[in-house]
């Protein structure tokens, strides 16, 4: 470690490889509201922040965890879940009357079509405008889930057994996951 009068040492969440205190500081100067979305490897989350001097502020917030309350059954991990979970947070941030944001990726890596990109076009859906382009979002059947359904139907039946047993246990079919993505957003739109 560097010593001396001139060394200075980097902010906590710098050295913890949480922040990335450069982009931070270009995306507040623009004034405007910050769309965050983070995913883990059980959930994601979607969250639209202010920027205070004193503190970040969340003005709408959602999580895969909340979509049970609107009939998904099924893991907030894979990309359904993460469109549901951004079109949920779209929508409370409409009723906010929020109209728009710019979005915040942190320190995750940025690949096309992943489950950030998904939540991102569910936010977009919902009626808040992100600038994005179109070819980062993943195409509208893998957003339905029939990918889901295709890989199910691929399967034998032991390695079915072992990969879809969440499904089974909530007495959901693979075939059914497209219509299930239908009901739970029209679940959403009922309440919003």
């Amino acid at each position: 470690m560097a010593s001396g009068p001139r060394y200075r040492v980097k902010l906590r969440r710098r050295r913890e490889g949480k922040t990335n205190y450069y982009k931070r500081r270009e995306l507040l100067k623009s004034g405007k509201l910050r769309l965050v979305i983070r995913r883990s490897t059980k959930h994601m989350r979607v969250q639209v922040i202010k920027a205070m001097p004193d503190g970040d502020i969340t003005l709408a917030d959602a999580s895969s965890y909340n979509l049970k309350n609107y009939g998904w059954k099924l893991n907030g991990t894979n990309l359904p879940a993460a469109y549901l979970t951004g079109y949920l947070a779209g929508k409370k941030a409409v009723a906010e009357g929020i109209e728009e944001a710019i979005l915040d990726l942190g320190l995750q890596s940025n690949s096309q079509g992943s489950r950030i990109y998904a939540a991102l076009k569910g936010v977009i859906d919902a009626g808040i405008e992100v600038p994005a382009g179109e070819e980062i979002f993943p195409e509208e059947s893998v957003i339905k889930g029939e990918h889901i359904q295709h890989a199910a139907n691929s399967y034998d039946d032991d390695e079915f057994k072992e990969t879809f047993a969440t499904y089974q246990e909530e007495s959901v079919s693979a075939d059914a996951i497209p219509d299930l993505v239908d009901k739970v957003i029209s679940s959403i739109d009922g309440k919003f």
